[in-house]
């Protein structure tokens, strides 16, 4: 027996490899449209995306660069004025140099610090809030002790409440 097909079978199989392969792209087109379509109905309803946290760091390291080099620097004096800021500028563009590879080789591990970050974020605010919870429910529970040992005292002494005030009898003999 032959591998090959027959010449009459050979043309249906190119046809039927060609109608997949439109059927394919179709596909694709569609998906690519549909989430091309919900992307901008999440954009409406809820705004722009966030950007990457390696972007946000080089937002950062601009805002920061930029206004270290547009300070003035009152302590320095009118001599050596511009001498500093040509030194800080010049500092500035080499962090920014140093930090620019850094972000463009990695910029998942920024997403991943960040995501750590907000990790440990939450786990601050609930160890802060148990805390708290315990701070008062003890106070509370103080509270709530003073009060009876304070009741407890006014049944012993046989004072019938009509004191005037919280205090106690002092003997001054």
């Amino acid at each position: 027996m032959s591998e090959e097909l027959p010449p009459s079978q050979a043309g249906t199989e190119d046809a039927v490899d060609e109608a997949r392969a439109t059927d394919a792209d179709a596909w694709a087109t569609a998906c690519a449209e549909d989430l091309a379509a919900e992307k901008a109905r999440r954009r409406v309803q809820y705004g722009q995306p966030p950007v990457s946290a390696a972007e946000e760091l080089r937002k950062l390291v601009d805002a920061v660069g930029d206004k270290l080099s547009s300070l003035q620097s009152p302590l320095l004096g009118a001599v050596a004025g511009p001498a500093a800021q040509q030194v800080v500028k010049q500092v500035v563009q080499q962090a920014k140099a140093a930090v620019e590879p850094v972000i463009e080789r990695n910029p998942d591990v920024f997403d991943h610090l960040a995501a750590a970050g907000n990790e440990i974020l939450a786990a601050y605010r609930s160890a802060v809030q148990a805390q708290e919870q315990r701070w008062t429910a003890r106070t509370t529970d103080l509270h709530k002790d003073l009060d009876e040992h304070r009741d407890e005292q006014h049944d012993e002494r046989g004072e019938d409440g009509d004191g005037t005030g919280p205090g106690q009898r002092i003997d001054l003999d």
